[in-house]
């Protein structure tokens, strides 16, 4: 495995937007650092070929999904990861752009992990643990693409919307197949605690992804490292 250079860390700690009401990031999800199948991008007709209703266009004209016909349950396998930079300590939260057909396809699993960041998720599988403080279920259900927050189930009648505590650093957020056809075009994470929905990513933030920086390691023992090492020099 490779460890970042200080110049592509560097990049990509000093990309994060700072907005007037602080710090925001888009991603669109097919651009993730790893994607692992049966977590798949995919174009709009791949739906109706799989005996479902093809949805409107999404961002970038891609998304990502476990692929199956609505209502089979299925998935629970495989992810996509998304190494981010964090400039500002504080509250996070994040919103999925998303579609859930019905009942049986409406689920992901999230996690966010920084190294020696005990406020942020602990468990590293939620796919094995079948943790419900880590399943997020979409909301509404609908054909067309929607903004939804990520919540977490408390237990099997409610649900309570995510907040994550987060410093300093790099972070890798972990979106995680449970359910076939439930689709994800796009990530929005913010600290702007009035955010009532997210926001498509942008050119440029597009333009970051794409360059891929070499984010995508197993981020285990080395994040706080390199970050340390990074801002030493």
């Amino acid at each position: 495995m490779r460890i970042l250079s200080t110049a592509a860390l560097a990049a990509a700690l000093s990309f994060a937007l700072l907005s007037a009401h602080g710090a925001e990031l888009a991603l669109e999800a097919e651009l993730a650092q790893t994607v692992v199948r049966p977590m798949q991008a995919a174009v709009p007709q791949s739906a109706a070929n799989r005996g479902g209703q093809k949805p409107n266009d999404p961002s970038n004209g891609q998304f990502i999904w476990a692929p199956g016909a609505p209502n089979q349950n299925g998935g629970n396998a495989g992810y996509a990861r998304f190494t981010v930079p964090i400039e500002n300590r504080g509250s996070y939260m994040l919103f999925g752009h998303v579609i859930a057909w019905d009942n049986r396809s409406d689920t992901f699993w999230v996690t966010i992990w920084q190294d020696g960041n005990r406020k942020a998720d602990q468990d590293r599988n939620p796919q094995r643990s079948r943790n419900l403080a880590y399943q997020w279920r979409l909301r509404p259900k609908s054909p067309v693409w929607v903004w939804d927050r990520v919540d977490h189930r408390r237990d099997a009648g409610g649900r309570m919307d995510r907040v994550w505590e987060l410093k300093e650093g790099l972070a890798v957020i972990t979106v995680w197949t449970n359910e076939n056809a439930a689709m994800l075009d796009a990530l929005y994470l913010t600290d702007n605690p009035t955010a009532r929905t997210g926001r498509l990513p942008t050119k440029r933030e597009r333009d970051w992804q794409s360059r891929n920086f070499d984010l995508g390691v197993d981020p285990k023992g080395k994040l706080a490292s390199t970050w340390g090492q990074m801002k030493a020099r």
